[in-house]
């Protein structure tokens, strides 16, 4: 076993994202027990906490997905016990997981993003959902993607390529949140980059160097990358490094490091891109907690850097760890 101690993975939880959680959970404690870390997985219940109490862990790594565990609500509460954890803090997981707000913090640091619109399920009713849509069409033109404002897994994401069906596609979208996000859409290659950050600095001993990983290329066989398309096997291909010339991936490279910064992110991030025909790139939204499937683009991402994706997820979980020593702050 290593030094590190007993390493938590929380995964699961009540959000529409269980499966992959759990699924993401499994990989990760498998890898980590593979290179002699003690790691055990917890499905996050009323029991989690007594058995935090209990036999509090030397270092909690989330892999919760969705509301509670990307919305800084699990972090609040390993906060509350004092529990080293991996990943962003509460306060930058709240502006992260809110997709309209992090899309208009990326973009007063300069970032593109797609325009949007974001309204509350309340203003379709009082104000008139007929007037409404017309004026966000007007706004946007078509085609659009309607998103929830906040969530992941694209649960609720609808692209409306007629006037016709925007009310219906709030339909679905309001039934994940109470907001919508409604956005122009692009046409375009769709890639996901990963960043990590293990503290390195040039000196060894500073603030930290977030790098971007690899693009990877998305390309769903139904032509969207729905649920089924991004945990089925052989549903997508994905090419890593994204098919793209180099001044494109440097771009996307930018874009992701400067998104992590922006939004006050730690340790490891997701961005997802699309990049238009012009090859300009393309804020869409950041993930605090990525997943760690096989078919999951994070660690695509590490496997085409050439890291090994238990020795980074250790490597984090002493970054944690040692965030929570008396010393220099990492």
């Amino acid at each position: 076993m290593t030094d590190l101690g007993r390493v938590l993975i929380l995964a699961g939880g009540l959000s529409p994202e269980r499966e992959v959680s759990l699924h993401s959970g499994s990989r990760l404690r498998d890898a980590l027990t593979l290179i002699g870390v003690d790691a055990d997985l917890a499905d996050v219940d009323a029991a989690t906490l007594p058995a935090l109490a209990a036999d509090p862990p030397d270092v909690v790594f989330p892999v919760l997905h969705g509301t509670s565990g990307e919305d800084g609500t699990i972090r609040e509460v390993l906060d509350l016990y004092d529990l080293p954890y991996v990943g962003a803090a509460p306060p930058a997981c709240r502006v992260a997981f809110d997709k309209a707000t992090a899309k208009a913090a990326v973009a007063a640091a300069g970032v593109a993003t797609p325009a949007a619109v974001t309204l509350p399920r309340e203003a379709f009713h009082d104000l008139g959902a007929a007037a409404l849509i017309e004026r966000i069409v007007a706004r946007l033109g078509l085609p659009v993607v309607v998103k929830p404002r906040a969530g992941g897994s694209a649960f609720g994401v609808s692209r409306v390529d007629d006037a016709s069906g925007l009310a219906q596609a709030l339909m679905a979208c309001f039934g994940y949140h109470d907001s919508a996000l409604i956005e122009r859409a692009v046409s375009g290659v769709e890639i996901a980059v990963g960043v990590i950050d293990l503290g390195d600095s040039d000196d060894h001993g500073g603030a930290g160097r977030p790098i971007a990983l690899p693009a990877v290329e998305i390309e769903p066989a139904a032509g969207v990358y729905d649920y089924a398309a991004r945990y089925t096997a052989g549903a997508t291909a994905f090419f890593t490094p994204a098919r793209l010339d180099d001044a494109v991936l440097h771009a996307a490279a930018e874009t992701a490091v400067t998104a992590h910064r922006v939004l006050g992110l730690r340790d490891l991030s997701r961005t997802d891109m699309i990049v238009d025909a012009a090859g300009n790139v393309q804020f869409l939204e950041v993930n605090v907690a990525p997943g760690m499937t096989d078919t999951s683009t994070w660690p695509m991402g590490l496997h085409a850097a050439g890291l090994d994706f238990a020795v980074v997820c250790r490597d984090l979980a002493a970054r944690a760890t040692n965030r929570a020593r008396p010393g220099p702050a990492l």
